[in-house]
C-alpha cells in the first residue's frame, strides 16, 4: 500500500479533470453496470503512468466523441477495485498502468501496459480517440 500523501496529486491528476475514483467492488460493478461507454483507468505510481498514460487519457478527451463515463481505479492503493476491474478485462492479464473501454458493460477496447509503457502520450491520446469515435 502506497501512503495516501504519496498518491495524491496522481489520484487529482485524473479526478481534476472529471474522473471518478472508485474504491470497492460495488463501485466498480454500479459503474461498468451502467448503459454507455465508459473508460477505466487502472492509474499507477509507476513513471508510465505519469509521463504516458495520465496524459494520453486526458488529451483523449479533447475529442467530439467522449466516453460518457469516466472512472479510475489505482493499483496498489485501492485492490478490491482494482481487483474488481481486471475481472471484466479478462482475457487481458493484469497490468498497470492500463486502460479499458466498456459500452454498455462490454469490453470493446483495451490498452495494456505494452501499448502504453515507451510511447509518448499523443500516441495513446490518438487510439482512445479511435476507439472512442468506434464505440461512443
Amino acid at each position: 500500500m502506497y501512503p495516501a500523501d504519496l498518491v495524491k496529486p496522481m489520484r487529482e491528476d485524473l479526478t481534476n479533470i472529471g474522473f471518478e475514483e472508485l474504491h470497492t467492488e460495488q463501485e466498480v460493478e454500479s459503474a461498468l453496470s451502467k448503459e454507455g461507454t465508459t473508460l477505466v483507468v487502472v492509474n499507477s505510481v509507476c513513471g508510465c503512468a505519469a509521463a504516458n498514460a495520465r496524459p494520453g487519457a486526458k488529451a483523449s478527451l479533447v475529442n467530439e466523441k467522449k466516453p460518457d463515463n469516466l472512472v479510475t481505479v489505482f493499483a496498489g492503493v485501492d485492490r478490491e477495485a482494482t481487483d474488481k476491474a481486471r475481472g471484466y478485462m479478462i482475457p487481458f492479464p493484469p497490468s498497470s498502468p492500463s486502460m479499458a473501454l466498456f459500452k454498455n458493460g462490454e469490453l470493446v477496447h483495451m490498452l495494456e501496459r505494452h501499448h502504453i509503457e515507451g510511447r509518448p502520450a499523443e500516441m495513446i491520446a490518438e487510439n482512445l480517440k479511435d476507439a472512442y469515435n468506434e464505440h461512443c
